[in-house]
C-alpha cells in the first residue's frame, strides 16, 4: 500500500507540474500518436488538391527557383482556367527575380551602355517583357492566392520582406497570455505583398522529439495578429469571413485562446486552440502522392495545360514541395518525410470536417482527477486482493484509462493527457505482482512443503490458490479417520528377511497411499504395517465420510490384486482391517519442539482405531461407526452389533459396507433381509427364530465369518439374555 501511494503521489506532482518528468511528457505524446493513427479516416479528400513541384516537374522546367514568369503562368492556370476556390503557397519570394537578366542590363545601361544612342529606348521597351516580378504581380492581383511567409525567432530579429496586413489587432486591456514569442520573419517583397495583401505564415511547431504534432493558427507580431497559411487559405475560399477570437471559460477578462471562429452564427466554423495559438494537426493518413488523403498534381502537368478547364474547379489548392532536394519534409507521427504542404492540406480537411482535436484549459485539473481516482482503486484494491485478483484489477484500470481518454478523443475531441495515471498504474500492478510473487510465493512453498507430504497434489494445488486460507493451527471440526491394518503381517513378517519386509510394507503402502490421495484422504501417519488417514481437512470437504468409504471399498479391491499376484508367485495373501470413525475432532500440528505432525485427535479417533480391531472379531475387512453410516449415502450397509466402549455408558452400533447402491445382487438383499429379521427376532429374545434365521444366513453366505460367531453366540445362550441397551446378544465380554 506504501509503495502504490509513492507511486500516486509522484504522478500527482507531474499532473499538477510541480515534477514534471520529461520521460511521461514524450510519453504523453507517444501516445498520443497512437491513438490518432488508430482514428485517422485513411480516406481521400477530393476538396483539397496538392500542386506539387516533384522531382519530374524539375527534370521538365529546370531546377527551383523557377522563374516568376513561370509562376505566374501556374497561377493563372490555376486561378482562372482551374478556377480553383483559393491558392495557398507554401513558398516565399523574399528577393527580386533575376532569372530574366533585366538587373544587370539595368546595370550596364547606368554604368557602361548609358551614351549609346537608342539603347535606353530599346530598354524601356523590353522592360515589360523581362520584369518577371510585375508579371507575377499582375497575376495576384484580385486572384484568390494566400502567399506564404515565415516567423523567426532564432535569428537575431532580421527582418525581410514586408508582412500583409494584419488579421486583427488584439485588445490592449484583456492580452492573450501564452502566445509563441517571434521577433524576426522572412516574407515576400513589397510588389508582391500588395499585389495579394492575403497571406499566411506556414511555420510548424516540432515537439521536444522533433516530431510536427501542431501549427500555429495565429501569431500575435508588433501589436497584432497574423494568421497561418492553411487559415488564410480557407478564409479565402469561404469567401472572406470574419474571424473572431474565443478565450477560455473564465472570469478574467485575460483568460486565455480557446478557438477562433470564420464567421458568424452557428454556420461559423469554429477552430479550438490551445493557449499558445496552436492546433493539433488532424492527419488523415500517411504523406506523399501514395499516401492516399490528397489528391497530389504535378505542377509540370499545370503549367503545360494538360488539365482539362475547369477540372479544379472550387477546390482549395496548396502549392509545395515533395522533391526531397527542396528541404519541405518534416518528422510527423504518421511518417518521417512527410510533405510541409500536406500539413496544410490536413489542417484545411479538419477545419472543413470540425476534426481538429484540442487540449482543453481544465486537462491538468482532469488528468489530477484520474490520477487519484485511478490512485484509490489501487492503493484500497490490491494490497488486499490474491495475485489473480490484483492482475484482473490493475488490467481493469489500465483498460479503463485507456478506454475513457480514447472515448473523450473521438467522441468530443479532446486529446488529454494520460501518460501519469498509465505508468502509475502500471508501476503499481508490477511491483505488487513482483511482491505478490515472492512473498505469496514463499506462502505456497511453505504451504506444499507442510501438506505435500500429507494432501494429495489436487488438493495441494486447491490449497494454493489460496494460501492464506489454510495453516497449521490447531481447530476443532468434524472429520472421518480411518485406520487401516494388515492381518498377519506380523507373523509373516517373522519369517521374512529384513529387506523382504522392507519391500512388502512398501509395495502395500504404496498401493494403499495412491487410494487414499485418490479419494482425496489426508495421510496422517504410518505405523508399521498400519496407515492412518482422514477426510475433510486441511481443505473443507463436505462429503468426508462418503469419500473414506469409497475408498475403504477401494482399498479391499486393491488388496484383491496384490493377493492375486502373491498367490501367484507362490506367497500366502495377506488379510485387511479398515475401522472408520466420524466425529468432532481436532486437526492441526501437533507434537514437540523436536518433532511436530500434521494429525486428529479426539474421541472419534480412538474409536476408529478400536472398530479397526474388531474387523478381526466379527470377520469383515470394514467396520464403521454410526455417524459415517449416516453420512455416507449411496452404500449398502450391514449392521454388525452393539459393542460396548469404554469411557462410554451406552452401546455403540456398528456397521459394515458390503457394496455400493446401484448394484444389482438379489442374493445380497435377500441376505441383508434375513440379517434383519434376525436382529429383529434377537431383541425381542426370540432365539429359536434367531437359530432357524443363522441357519438360513449360514446356508446362503457359508464362509461369511460374521454368521459363524453369530451362531456360536446363539448355541452358548439357550435364554435370551437381557441388555440394559436393548443389545440382545451383545457379548459382555466385548469391550473395547
Amino acid at each position: 500500500m506504501a509503495a502504490t501511494g509513492l507511486l500516486v503521489l509522484l504522478a500527482l506532482l507531474h499532473a499538477c507540474g510541480v515534477w514534471t518528468q520529461d520521460s511521461l511528457t514524450r510519453l504523453d505524446a507517444r501516445l498520443y500518436d497512437i491513438r490518432m493513427q488508430l482514428t485517422m479516416p485513411g480516406t481521400l479528400d477530393e476538396r483539397v488538391v496538392i500542386v506539387d513541384i516533384d522531382e519530374p516537374s524539375l527534370a521538365r522546367l529546370g531546377q527551383w527557383p523557377w522563374s516568376r514568369e513561370r509562376v505566374a503562368a501556374l497561377i493563372t492556370e490555376l486561378t482562372a482556367r482551374q478556377q480553383v476556390a483559393a491558392l495557398g503557397l507554401d513558398v516565399v519570394f523574399a528577393e527580386p527575380d533575376r532569372s530574366s537578366g533585366l538587373h544587370e542590363l539595368q546595370a550596364l545601361a547606368n554604368h557602361q551602355l548609358s551614351g549609346q544612342p537608342g539603347f535606353a529606348e530599346w530598354l524601356a521597351g523590353a522592360t515589360p517583357r523581362l520584369d518577371y516580378d510585375t508579371m507575377l504581380a499582375k497575376a495576384l492581383v484580385n486572384r484568390p492566392v494566400a502567399l506564404g511567409y515565415y516567423f523567426t525567432s532564432d535569428r537575431g530579429g532580421r527582418r525581410a520582406g514586408t508582412l500583409p496586413e494584419p488579421v486583427l489587432k488584439p485588445d490592449a486591456s484583456a492580452p492573450l497570455p501564452g502566445l509563441l514569442q517571434w521577433d524576426g520573419y522572412g516574407a515576400n517583397i513589397e510588389l508582391l505583398a500588395k499585389a495579394a495583401p492575403h497571406g499566411g505564415f506556414f511555420n510548424a511547431v516540432g515537439d521536444s522529439d522533433g516530431v510536427v504534432r501542431s501549427v500555429p493558427m495565429l501569431a500575435e507580431f508588433g501589436g497584432a495578429f497574423y494568421e497561418s497559411l492553411a487559415l488564410a487559405t480557407l478564409r479565402h475560399s469561404l469567401g472572406e469571413p470574419r474571424l473572431q477570437i474565443q478565450r477560455a471559460a473564465s472570469s478574467d477578462a485575460a483568460s486565455p485562446l480557446a478557438a477562433v471562429k470564420l464567421g458568424r452564427g452557428p454556420q461559423g466554423l469554429q477552430v479550438p486552440l490551445d493557449r499558445r495559438a496552436t492546433a493539433l494537426v488532424p492527419y488523415r493518413g500517411h504523406g506523399g502522392p501514395q499516401g492516399g488523403s490528397f489528391r497530389y498534381i504535378s505542377a509540370a502537368q499545370v503549367i503545360e495545360g494538360k488539365l482539362p478547364a475547369g477540372s479544379l474547379k472550387g477546390r482549395v489548392a496548396l502549392l509545395g514541395f515533395t522533391a526531397p532536394g527542396l528541404m519541405d519534409l518534416r518528422t510527423t507521427p504518421v511518417g518521417e518525410a512527410f510533405p510541409g504542404v500536406e500539413i496544410h492540406a490536413n489542417l484545411i480537411s479538419g477545419m472543413l470536417d470540425g476534426r481538429i482535436a484540442h487540449q482543453p484549459d481544465y486537462a491538468r485539473g482532469y488528468e489530477v482527477l484520474v490520477v487519484l481516482a485511478a490512485g484509490a482503486l489501487l492503493i484500497f484494491g490490491l494490497p488486499f486482493l490474491p495475485m489473480a485478483g490484483a492482475l484482473l484489477l490493475g488490467v481493469a484500470v489500465i483498460a479503463g484509462l485507456l478506454a475513457l481518454n480514447t472515448g473523450l478523443y473521438i467522441g468530443a475531441g479532446l486529446a488529454l493527457p494520460q501518460a501519469a495515471a498509465l505508468m502509475m498504474a502500471l508501476t503499481a500492478l508490477a511491483l505488487n505482482m513482483a511482491w505478490g510473487y515472492f512473498v505469496e510465493g514463499r506462502a505456497k512453498r511453505d504451504l506444499a512443503q507442510l501438506f505435500g507430504t500429507y494432501v494429495p497434489p489436487e488438493l495441494v494445488r486447491q490449497m494454493l490458490k489460496n494460501p492464506e486460507q489454510y495453516s497449521m493451527q490447531a481447530r476443532t471440526e468434524e472429520l472421518t479417520v480411518m485406520f487401516c491394518d494388515m492381518r498377519g503381517f506380523t507373523g509373516l513378517s517373522e519369517t521374512m528377511a529384513p529387506r523382504q519386509v522392507q519391500a512388502l510394507l512398501n509395495n502395500v503402502h504404496s498401493r494403499l497411499t495412491n487410494v487414499i490421495r485418490a479419494h482425496r484422504g489426508t495421510i496422517d501417519k504410518y505405523m508399521g504395517d498400519c496407515v492412518m488417514a482422514f477426510w475433510g481437512a486441511p481443505v473443507a470437504t463436505p462429503d468426508h465420510a462418503s469419500l473414506a468409504v469409497q475408498a475403504a471399498l477401494a482399498m479391499e479391491q486393491a488388496l484383491h490384486i496384490l493377493n492375486i499376484e502373491r498367490i501367484a508367485a507362490g506367497r500366502s495373501p495377506l488379510g485387511l482391517g479398515i475401522g472408520i470413525s466420524t466425529g468432532q475432532m481436532s486437526v492441526g500440528d501437533m507434537g514437540s519442539d523436536v518433532r511436530r505432525a500434521y494429525t486428529v485427535v479426539g474421541d472419534a479417533v480412538n474409536l476408529a482405531a478400536r472398530l479397526e480391531g474388531l474387523s478381526s472379531v466379527y470377520g469383515v475387512n470394514i467396520v464403521a461407526s454410526a455417524t459415517t453410516r449416516e453420512q455416507a449415502h449411496g452404500f449398502i450397509w450391514q449392521e454388525l452389533d452393539r459393542v460396548r466402549v469404554r469411557g462410554r455408558h451406552q452401546a455403540v452400533t456398528i456397521h459394515t459396507v458390503r457394496a455400493q447402491e446401484g448394484i444389482s445382487l438379489r442374493a445380497l438383499t435377500q441376505e441383508l433381509t434375513l440379517w434383519e429379521q434376525l436382529l429383529e427376532a434377537q431383541r425381542r429374545g426370540d432365539m429359536a427364530e434367531c437359530e432357524a434365521k443363522v441357519n438360513q444366513l449360514r446356508e446362503l453366505n457359508p464362509g461369511f465369518e460374521l454368521y459363524r460367531l453369530y451362531e456360536q453366540r446363539i448355541a452358548a445362550h439357550h435364554r435370551p439374555l437381557p441388555d440394559p441397551d436393548g443389545g440382545g446378544l451383545v457379548d459382555k465380554s466385548l469391550w473395547i
